[in-house]
C-alpha cells in the first residue's frame, strides 16, 4: 500500500481497482489512513463518477465507514453522483 501512497497520481487505476483496495483493507480491518486519504482525494478530484459501477460506489462508501476513515468530500461526491442519476434503479440489493 505504501507504493500506492507514494505515486504522484492514481490515473492508471480503474474505478473498481480503487474500490477493491479500500474494501480489502476495511474487510481485513487493516488500518492505513494515508492510503485511504490518497484514494479519497483522487476520487474527489475526478470530474465525475460515471466510471464507477453502483457496486463500486457502495463498496467504497462501506469501506470508509467500516474503517472509520472520515472524508466528508468523498461522501459528498458519491451522494451528489447518486442524486444526479435521478433514480436508484441501477442500485440492486444483494
Amino acid at each position: 500500500a505504501d507504493h500506492i501512497v507514494m505515486l504522484d497520481n492514481l490515473i492508471e487505476f480503474k474505478s473498481q481497482n480503487l474500490s477493491n483496495i479500500v474494501w480489502a483493507y476495511a474487510t481485513a480491518e487493516e488500518s492505513h489512513p494515508k492510503l485511504f486519504k490518497k484514494i479519497a482525494d483522487h476520487i474527489v478530484m475526478l470530474d465525475n463518477l460515471v466510471e464507477f459501477q453502483p457496486q463500486s460506489l457502495s463498496n467504497t462508501a462501506w469501506a470508509y465507514a467500516t474503517a472509520e476513515e472520515s472524508h466528508p468530500k468523498l461522501f459528498k461526491k458519491i451522494a451528489d453522483h447518486i442524486v444526479m442519476l435521478g433514480n436508484l434503479n441501477e442500485f440492486q440489493s444483494q
